[in-house]
């Protein structure tokens, strides 16, 4: 985990990708289309010409443009092409992505019913999946970031996975929709170059950090639902495997470890210098403030309100402080907070 913050995809020089080729545009369609955007018409000569490209790919690109109704042959102009509005052109491929997304959610929807039926059918090995190879484990990896809607938990060695730090692009576009990240990372790991520097962008990017001396094992969780981790946990890096565990006693085990890993670790937080790393007892003063309310017998409501912040981030640092404290009821976190010095007996 832990990377340097980057553009999301959908501007205009995302990583990966192009503005438009959600809507299944090529760079070179895309590219045509803005430059006929900015001109009366254009020839494929002299659009190839201005975009540095080959004539040949950039008639096919027409060609598929005006198939998608993007651009249509000038009257005026022998071999000219004209740009269609792009609220008319874009806006009707949009609608129809979004009903092909549409049908892809109610698909989704019946496979996930079919596939919960299958659980109690699994056998013991079915709960889980061997992933073999360096391009299929880096695959999972990211599809697990990408299905993420709450929470991605990490232990992160200090040795390169599949996918270094720098590479996965898909963290920050789950951070932007809004899932949670905690992370603990292993100390030698800042040891790196310019590791600090990236662990503290993603500290400022919303990421819960933590670090530890050593760490037993690689892992990602999604959702608390599935997990990710090397097929041979000492390996230096997973290429040669992974296991993909489901919902099972196992993804149990795995789950207690990262609590137990993340309430003994100390904290970092991003300072104007980089990062500073808090001891394991301390909480920062929005948590200590939101404990001090709750024992003052205010709802999570009324607590969001007085501090400015939402219901649901309440909620969800309250349950970080319940991991963190290892306890289960809210009664108990209150007294584990006071023995702990969180906040004023």
């Amino acid at each position: 985990m832990t990377r340097a913050r980057q553009q999301l995809p959908g501007s205009a020089h995302s990583i990966g990708g192009t503005m438009l080729d959600v809507l299944g545009l090529n760079a070179i369609e895309e590219g045509a289309y803005r430059r006929l955007v900015e001109l009366p018409s254009g020839s494929a000569e002299a659009l190839a010409a201005a975009m540095g490209t080959e004539v040949a790919p950039l008639i096919e690109a027409l060609d598929s443009l005006e198939h998608k109704g993007l651009v249509a042959r000038s009257t005026s102009a022998q071999g000219h092409f004209v740009a269609s509005p792009p609220d008319l052109a874009i806006g009707s491929l949009i609608v129809q992505r979004q009903e092909d997304i549409r049908r892809a959610k109610l698909e989704l929807g019946a496979l996930t019913e079919q596939y919960r039926g299958s659980i109690a059918e699994r056998t013991d090995t079915d709960v889980i999946d061997v992933v073999r190879g360096e391009q299929a484990v880096a695959q999972r990896f990211a599809q697990l970031q990408r299905g993420a809607s709450e929470e991605v938990l990490a232990l992160v060695k200090s040795t390169v996975a599949v996918v270094s730090a720098e590479e996965n692009v898909d963290e920050e576009v789950a951070l932007s929709r809004g899932v949670t990240y905690r992370v603990v990372v292993e100390r030698v790991a800042f040891e790196k170059p310019g590791f600090l520097d990236l662990v503290a962008e993603s500290a400022r990017a919303g990421e819960l950090i933590r670090v530890t001396d050593t760490l037993p094992l690689r892992l990602v969780v999604a959702d608390r639902q599935l997990a990710l981790l090397p097929l041979a946990p000492t390996a230096t890096n997973s290429g040669g495997g992974a296991l993909l565990v489901h919902r099972s006693g196992l993804l149990d085990a795995l789950l207690h470890l990262f609590d137990l890993v993340w309430g003994s670790a100390n904290e970092v937080m991003p300072t104007d210098a980089g990062i500073e790393e808090l001891a394991s007892s301390r909480i920062d003063e929005v948590d200590a403030r939101i404990l001090t309310l709750l024992l003052a017998g205010l709802t999570d409501q009324a607590i969001g309100g007085q501090l400015g912040i939402s219901l649901r981030t309440v909620q969800r640092r309250v349950h970080q402080l319940m991991d963190r404290a290892q306890v289960v009821t809210r009664f108990q976190l209150g007294h584990e907070a006071c023995r702990r010095g969180w906040v004023g007996v």
